[in-house]
Order: C-alpha cells, then sequence, then structure tokens
C-alpha cells in the first residue's frame, strides 16, 4: 500500500466532490476520500473499487473541527500513502441577507471554506513535494468574481481561495506542484440546491451545471496546469461580460437575479449546514 499514489478529495460523498471521486477514479487514480459522518461515503468507495480496480481510503470526519484534518494528517503519514493530487473541495453555502445570517452559520462557514482548505494544504505540502509532478485543485466559485447580495460571507470566502491559490502557484510552481482555482457557477450539487436554483432568473438558469458536467473539466484543467479553471459557456461570457460592462449595469444585473432567488425557511435549513460538496 505505501507503494501506491493517491489523491485526496474532501467533501467526496455527494455533489461535485462525489463526481470528482468518479471522474479521478476513471483515470485509475487510487483515492484518499473525506467526508461527513454517516453521508454515503463508504457506500461510494464500496462502488469505486468494485467497478474501477483502485484503492479507495476513507475518513469520515467534519473538516469544521480543526482536530479532524490533523487527525487525517497523523494518519496519511502513520500509513505512509504517497499524494500526487489533493483537492479542496468540502464547502459550505449560503443564501442570506447578512442580517438574517447567525453569528454561528458564519463562523462554521469560515472555518470550513477557509481554514480548513489552507490548513489542509499546508499539512499534506511537503508530501506533495516528495511525488511530484503534483497537483493542488481548491474549489471557488463566480461568486469571487461579483458581489453578490445574500451571498457576502460566502462570496468572501470564495474570494479568499482565488487570491489564495493564485499566490500559492507562484511559490509551489519551482518545487513540481501545479496549483489551479475551480470556480464554477451554480451547480446542482443536493436536492436543495437544484432546488434554489430552479427560482432563478433564465439567465441563472442557462448557466447551471451538473457535477458530472464540472469534474471532467475540472480535472482534465487541473493536470493541463491551467490556473483559473471556469467550466460552462455561459460561465466564460458572463466573465466577459464582467470586464466590459460599466459597474452600475452588473450591479443591477447581480441585484435582480439574486432577488429571484425565493429562499423560504426550507431551503435555509438545507443550506445552512455543512455538507460533503458545494454550494455556488
Amino acid at each position: 500500500m505505501p507503494d501506491k499514489i493517491y489523491s485526496l478529495i474532501t467533501g467526496s460523498s455527494e455533489g461535485l466532490g462525489k463526481a470528482l471521486a468518479v471522474e479521478c477514479a476513471k483515470r485509475n487514480m487510487n483515492l484518499i476520500l473525506v467526508a461527513l459522518p454517516n453521508s454515503g461515503l463508504q457506500e461510494l468507495a464500496c462502488f469505486l473499487r468494485r467497478n474501477f480496480n483502485i484503492s479507495v481510503i476513507v475518513f469520515e470526519k467534519d473538516l469544521i473541527d480543526s482536530n479532524s484534518y490533523r487527525e487525517i494528517f497523523q494518519e496519511v503519514q502513520n500509513r505512509q500513502l504517497r499524494l500526487r493530487m489533493l483537492i479542496n473541495n468540502a464547502g459550505m453555502g449560503s443564501t442570506t441577507l447578512f442580517g438574517e445570517g447567525s453569528p454561528e452559520l458564519f463562523e462554521k462557514q469560515i472555518k470550513l471554506n477557509v481554514l480548513a482548505t489552507t490548513l489542509i494544504t499546508r499539512l499534506f505540502l511537503d508530501n506533495l513535494e516528495r511525488n511530484t509532478p503534483s497537483y493542488i485543485l481548491n474549489v471557488g466559485s463566480m461568486a469571487s468574481f461579483f458581489s453578490l447580495p445574500r451571498k457576502q460571507v460566502y462570496g468572501g470566502t470564495k474570494s479568499y481561495i482565488l487570491s489564495f491559490s493564485r499566490s500559492l502557484r507562484k511559490e509551489v510552481k519551482r518545487d513540481g506542484i501545479h496549483v489551479s482555482v475551480l470556480c464554477p457557477g451554480g451547480i446542482n450539487t443536493n436536492l436543495a440546491v437544484t432546488l434554489l436554483n430552479r427560482t432563478g432568473n433564465w439567465m441563472s438558469k442557462i448557466s447551471i451545471l451538473n457535477p458530472e458536467d464540472v469534474a471532467p473539466i475540472a480535472i482534465s484543467g487541473l493536470l493541463k496546469g491551467k490556473e483559473i479553471i471556469i467550466p460552462g459557456s455561459i460561465n466564460k461570457i458572463f466573465m466577459l461580460f464582467d470586464k466590459i460592462l460599466p459597474r452600475f449595469i452588473k450591479t443591477i444585473i447581480t441585484s435582480q437575479s439574486m432577488k429571484k432567488l425565493k429562499v423560504d425557511d426550507h431551503y435555509i435549513r438545507f443550506l445552512q449546514k455543512p455538507v460533503s460538496g458545494r454550494v455556488a
């Protein structure tokens, strides 16, 4: 087992994380999967072992707890597992007015989206450096490029991921480590998010992608060494508009788009909890 090379994926039991795990398995990569307890991770691991004949190691941990990723790191060290790819996918989304979001929600969101991603990357950096060429994929969001009402904290955490990834990329490139940041728009990651995505206006609806569409683009872009990976032609058009449209027009468009989202208490209960995948 120590002779095998692994790809570690956080938030891998559903949504984009699950699709990324399947895509890596299709490419004959051995996997270390991390997700919340009782989230279906064991079942996914059995499916991948049976269908792709790869090694799959599972850690059921809540990454909001800083002890969890230190325990994962120590176990990887103890088993002398070699990493060639790290995918920081686990994240927590929210779509709520700042004054209506609880301090506890925002604290958990920052811990998971920012702190966990940063420290997991730092813990495993030496392992990746010993197995070059190696790769780090941090999952950001299109929200990192736009100032969106109801996504102020989420967008802030993803702006951090974008800046962190681009800076880290420059530092570790000489060591043979390639860093990319994936910035998707809306993704149908789970039932609650899928229902929420359906309430958007026509412009947001046509940009929504399924995880199975995003995963191959993400892994291909990572292996090609792309700095920023934006899946979907519509999202690329949005980025072009961002460069050429005046600020006041962009403000009107984003404000109208977010007003269309009918976020009721049922959705809030789903969206204000850690997820094994991500919420755009």
